[in-house]
């Protein structure tokens, strides 16, 4: 009887062992019925097997390692990274913010993008500082996954301008675009929530101006013909918020200015202080001087006009101080002058599509679209919308239509070597 106490034991104690499963693992332990040990981004049961990790619903169940790459996979963390990649990455690569909470997934078309305008500038291509920006923001990307999202984004958009030279419109967003865009929005609000240290300035302001570049380049309606665009789209809703969306964009970025501080020491932005410094400067207190005389006279501009006396003043300076510029010479903070113009009256007015205010962003478009892709591709759009709609609405203004196509007006401007066509 004593003898089959142990034993009796024993058979109870296994009987009430309690296995405890994770209860966040990957899913290729939970389908081989093992205890994942959680370890992101690559678990010790999936690094053994030879399968790529699969704690996020985008890898594919037990999916070979060897399949997605021909190294070992990559994981960056952290911040103070160094990535110089001088050729294509691996296939496999994960990489997380500096605190280890978000991890994603770099696949390969990604990383194609990555490494194909490596060293570029996206933003203004044949701007050397620029070109060393961009540089420095791909090392940051690495450990700030809303700029990551922001610069595949915008990667992925001039990549649809690239494919689209031969369309009048450029190409529809694609759902890659659109994913990463979503997902750079999310993230820094959510960081925008939280203090700023020194370290997140200049990703915060690169992640800003990509989100810029990204509204600006996709109009709200994703029109494909001119009737569908803003301004001709929204005659029943003229002061749609819609409609200059990219506008708010602009304002809530330049609000970031003094909390971020672009040119402070170390910022890797110092080297744009003149574009800074161009996009920032003071328009005329007053007069018309470099306005030229048939755009002063449409605008009512004289040279007791101010600021505060005529609302085209701004904008008319702004407009005329681009035009005798050429293309390659245009900087990102010439095109600037123009959109800071557009606030007060003046931004009422052309919310509410007044013809004149209309002319002055037609003729910025017709400038400055031809010198920074972003801006080409709205230009495509919202260039042949403004000229329908003022030929349509305004068809017996002479004084407007002769800055149009064919007018006298714009004849002289393109002779004078100001708009080519």
């Amino acid at each position: 009887m004593t003898s089959d106490c142990p034993q009796k034991l024993h058979v109870c104690e296994r009987k009430t062992r309690v296995r405890h499963r994770s209860r966040f693992g990957c899913r290729n332990c939970k389908l081989r019925k093992l205890k994942c040990d959680e370890v992101k981004p690559q678990c010790r049961k999936c690094r053994l097997y030879g399968v790529l990790c699969n704690f996020i619903s985008n890898v594919p169940d037990l999916h070979p390692v060897a399949a997605c790459a021909d190294t070992k996979p990559l994981v960056v963390r952290g911040r103070g990274l160094q990535c110089r990649p001088s050729r294509p990455l691996s296939k496999a690569v994960w990489t997380s913010d500096a605190s280890g909470s978000y991890y994603y997934f770099l696949n390969a078309k990604c990383q194609d993008f990555i490494t194909r305008y490596l060293g570029r500038s996206l933003i203004t291509p044949d701007d050397p500082n620029m070109a060393q920006v961009n540089r420095k923001l791909l090392e940051l990307a690495f450990a700030c996954p809303f700029l990551m999202h922001a610069s595949l984004a915008v990667a992925l958009t001039y990549d649809r301008y690239l494919n689209g030279l031969d369309s009048s419109f450029g190409g529809r967003r694609t759902a890659e675009e659109c994913y990463h865009w979503s997902q750079a929005t999310i993230l820094l609000n959510k960081r925008l929530a939280k203090p700023i240290e020194e370290e997140d300035k200049d990703p915060i302001w690169g992640t800003a101006a990509a989100l810029v570049i990204l509204t600006f380049s996709s109009p709200a309606s994703d029109p494909r013909t001119p009737q569908q665009a803003w301004p001709l789209s929204s005659s029943a809703s003229p002061c749609s918020d819609l409609d200059l969306d990219w506008l708010r964009m602009t304002k809530g970025k330049m609000a970031l200015w003094h909390m971020l501080d672009p040119l402070r020491p170390g910022s890797i932005f110092c080297v744009m202080a003149d574009t800074f410094a161009t996009m920032r400067s003071p328009s005329p207190r007053s007069g018309i001087d470099g306005i030229p005389d048939a755009m002063a006279a449409i605008c009512n501009l004289d040279h007791s006009s101010t600021p505060e006396t005529n609302p085209y003043f701004e904008a008319a300076h702004a407009v005329s101080a681009i035009l005798d510029i050429p293309d390659n010479k245009v900087t990102l903070g010439h095109t600037q002058l123009f959109t800071r113009s557009i606030h007060g009256h003046f931004e009422d007015l052309l919310r509410r599509r007044d013809a004149i205010a209309l002319l002055l962003l037609y003729l910025w478009y017709r400038k400055v679209g031809r010198c920074i892709w972003w801006i080409e591709l709205r230009a495509r759009v919202e260039c042949p919308s403004i000229e329908l709609f003022l030929r349509r609405y305004y068809g017996r203004n002479g004084d407007v239509l002769a800055f149009l196509p064919g007018g006298c007006v714009c004849g002289e401007l393109e002779l004078a070597g100001y708009l080519n066509a």
